[in-house]
């Protein structure tokens, strides 16, 4: 008896149960009763006018840079690319469904992680001991 193979098909996209076109038609406020509580509470508090700014320009344009590393992910800004600063420069980011809920500014990390190797020239006699494995 031959296996069967299981035909893996991509996931449709939800968010506690809603599709992204239904997301999309909600209003602010039902939308915030999804969200988690931090993410909740900055959408009830109203958003900055930087804020409102970047959200007209990706509706007019599609793609923004911005500062604004706090902005809440909204089901509009999905397939917009925005470009945040991380404190050097402005990172790419493209929104996907999957960041929603999310802050524009954990996409765009702002330490870089640094691997350094062994002691180089000139480093003193005891922080050239490198112990064997």
């Amino acid at each position: 008896m031959a296996l069967k193979s299981k035909v893996v098909r991509p996931r449709d996209f939800k968010y506690r149960g809603y599709t992204l076109e239904e997301l999309q038609k909600m209003t602010l406020d039902e939308l915030a009763k999804l969200l988690p509580a931090r993410e909740r509470r900055k959408i009830k508090r109203g958003f900055t006018e930087q804020e409102e700014k970047l959200l007209r320009k990706l509706r007019k344009k599609g793609m923004a840079r911005t500062h604004c590393r706090d902005m809440v992910v909204l089901p509009e800004m999905v397939g917009k690319v925005v470009f945040v600063h991380n404190g050097k420069e402005f990172v790419r980011v493209e929104i996907r469904p999957e960041m929603i809920g999310h802050r524009l500014g954990e996409f765009a990390l702002t330490r870089r992680f640094e691997k350094h190797s062994g002691p180089g020239v000139g480093a003193t006699r005891s922080s050239k001991y490198v112990p064997l494995k």
